[in-house]
């Protein structure tokens, strides 16, 4: 055993002993009650003003001087709450910045002129391509249907073929006579 065994058992053994062998008689005295002043109501107690005013005399000596007593509600409330830096017991921390401030107002613009039409996106998918006759053919698919072009091919009448050159190859959007290109890769 180590020698804080033996001392702690050693005080083991002393707080048993006093725990039982200990003096149990109850005590003869009896405390009384103090006796106070009565007190004002606390409407009273707010007037209350201290009577001695800090003197030069007290300061040079390090004597602690005595203030006037502030009322309860200005301390403290009405409710009986503390008032805070914010009027609450316990403010709130916001670390959020603070929005950034409102726009100022400006003068109606002029309508901004519609954008040109543009042509809409090709909905031609590509699936191969192939030389036949010295001329490339391309195989595209629209949905369910699929279709082999050529140059100067009109596809449903809405769609010409203009070139051929791989990578690409080249349609006009008739409607608004706007060329596209739809990518076919490179030359296998």
């Amino acid at each position: 055993m180590k020698p804080r065994h033996l001392a702690m058992g050693a005080a083991l053994l002393v707080a048993a002993g006093l725990a039982v062998f200990g003096d149990k008689r109850p005590e003869s005295d009896v405390a009384e009650p103090v006796a106070r002043a009565p007190q004002a109501p606390p409407a009273q107690q707010a007037r209350v003003v201290a009577v001695a005013a800090p003197t030069a005399r007290a300061a040079a000596q390090g004597e602690p001087t005595i203030l006037a007593l502030e009322e309860r509600a200005r301390l403290i409330g009405d409710d009986g709450e503390a008032i805070g830096a914010r009027g609450q017991v316990f403010g709130t921390q916001d670390w959020n910045p603070p929005p950034p401030p409102a726009p100022k107002a400006q003068p109606p613009q002029a309508p901004q002129p519609a954008p040109a039409p543009s042509a809409p996106p090709l909905p031609f998918a590509y699936m191969g391509k192939a030389v036949g006759d010295g001329a490339w053919e391309v195989f595209l698919t629209r949905g369910e249907q699929t279709y082999i072009v050529r140059t100067k091919t009109v596809i449903d009448g809405t769609y010409r073929v203009d070139a051929i050159a791989p990578p690409v190859m080249t349609l006009t959007y008739l409607p608004l006579n706007q060329v596209q290109q739809l990518n076919i890769g490179v030359l296998d």
